[in-house]
């Protein structure tokens, strides 16, 4: 389903880039009329806002791309977990007779199944309206969790003597290269929510800063042209009507 909230943001973002090439296009064609002694209102430094905006915005929005894929590779790889613990325990239990030691095998598993007091977290993709260091940190523990589980419980299995299934996915290699493949996912989902989250920083420094971003340089260029044309003029006219809106992210 798509999320709502996160396409008006980032419609939000790209309407004011957009409105800013319109406002230099006006502005432009003022001519030598247009002559502000600010630097930043002059053609040249708006163009060059424009195209940084722009560039930090595209950015933005591939760092996000590239979270959302980890997101859903780290939900993939981890999907299967619970049911593939099942079996390993199934399977231990038919071959080791040692009481303790399936007994410390079994309790892992409980914590793997989330059969705790505690909730079990779920997963969040990277919202363009929520912080996602925020919706990360919300939801890591969990993951770092079944990772300590699952390795403890490969130890246990490592250290039985009489766990050797003829089944390829409930070897201790296999269990093995699943546990490094759950380790590499959440470690590239840690990784890309960082780039996304560094993006998205620098996309509204361009875009929302109080002395120098876009939506404070176009309020300013509106104010010049009022000052040099009039408040009733067919130029500020031309202009006054185009919107620059600070979007929450």
């Amino acid at each position: 389903m798509k999320n709502t909230k996160s396409s008006v943001s980032e419609t939000g973002h790209s309407k004011n880039i957009a409105n800013l090439q319109d406002l230099i296009s006006f502005c432009t064609a003022y001519g030598d009329k247009y002559n502000p002694v600010k630097e930043e209102l002059k053609i040249s430094s708006l163009e060059v806002l424009y195209e940084d905006a722009l560039l930090k915005l595209n950015d933005a929005q591939t760092k996000k791309t590239l979270f959302d894929n980890a997101t859903n590779q780290r939900v993939e790889v981890f999907k299967e977990l619970n049911p593939l613990a099942t079996k390993v325990i199934n399977a231990l239990a038919v071959s080791e007779t040692n009481p303790l030691m399936l007994s410390n095998a079994k309790s892992y598993n409980k914590k793997l199944q989330g059969r705790t007091k505690a909730k079990p977290e779920t997963e969040k993709s990277g919202e363009e309206t929520e912080n996602p260091t925020r919706t990360i940190s919300t939801s890591q523990q969990s993951y770092d969790s079944k990772i300590n589980h699952f390795s403890n419980l490969i130890q246990v299995l490592e250290q039985s003597a009489a766990y050797n299934p003829n089944e390829e996915e409930l070897k201790t290699s296999a269990l093995q290269d699943k546990l490094a493949d759950m380790k590499n996912k959440n470690t590239a989902l840690i990784h890309a929510n960082t780039e996304y989250s560094n993006a998205r920083l620098s996309r509204d420094q361009v875009l929302y800063n109080d002395l120098t971003g876009l939506c404070q340089i176009a309020k300013e260029v509106k104010q010049y042209v009022k000052s040099v044309f009039g408040a009733i003029s067919p130029q500020y006219k031309q202009i006054s009507s185009i919107l620059f809106t600070k979007v929450k992210s």
